[in-house]
């Protein structure tokens, strides 16, 4: 039985660390849909910022293009086979200040819809050890993989995007024990043999 998975960084530039199991498990405050190693990447500039935060931010949402990382590339963690693929959704608006809490409110009805939803735009490659590694929120129309596909580390699957149970443009990755979601468990994931905490930025150069 394996009980973890090391992975490369899915992506290059700077990216913001957020939910991560570095710092608390489960890492999303709660097991459901096997995320409890879960962690989370949004992509920032130089300053460390997703996009100009200002008072409008405050009270209405902002479409997906006003942050200038998002449709950043997203590589493969690992080599293995693309399970699936599903990038028909379409990115909505990202949510900051008082329409996060009103996103939020709205969280239950994603859940009860089943993994797909708040999973959004997503690949699952299966690793040779039969662990699937999941990369979710991902830019509609952006994957350029097929079921079936051989991948390795550093092949590029898509886009950066803000579908499914996103709050503004940001990567999800989780390790689970098999393609079905709804009845796997939760493998612990590291990238190059750690785990960076929130709140740290990731920089990892042009491969």
């Amino acid at each position: 039985m394996v009980t973890s998975i090391d992975l490369v960084y899915p992506f290059t530039g700077r990216w913001l660390v957020h939910n991560s199991p570095a710092d608390t498990v489960p890492s999303h405050g709660t097991p459901l849909f096997a995320t409890s190693f879960a962690i989370d990447f949004v992509p920032v500039d130089e300053d460390g910022v997703t996009a100009p935060f200002t008072p409008l931010s405050l009270v209405r949402t902002q479409p997906p293009d006003d942050f200038p990382r998002f449709g950043r590339t997203v590589l493969s963690p690992v080599a293995g086979t693309v399970l699936a693929v599903h990038d028909s959704e379409e990115d909505h608006s990202a949510y900051r200040g008082l329409p996060s809490l009103c996103y939020a409110l709205t969280q239950r009805h994603r859940v009860r819809a089943g993994w797909n939803a708040p999973a959004g735009n997503h690949v699952l490659i299966r690793h040779a050890t039969g662990v699937v590694v999941a990369l979710c929120h991902l830019q509609s129309s952006s994957a350029v993989v097929r079921p079936a596909q051989e991948v390795r580390a550093g092949d590029v699957l898509g886009r950066c995007g803000n579908s499914g149970n996103s709050t503004e443009p940001h990567l999800h990755v989780q390790a689970v024990d098999t393609g079905d979601i709804a009845a796997a468990q939760a493998v612990p994931l590291s990238f190059g043999g750690r785990l960076p905490h929130n709140g740290e930025i990731v920089v990892v150069p042009d491969r």
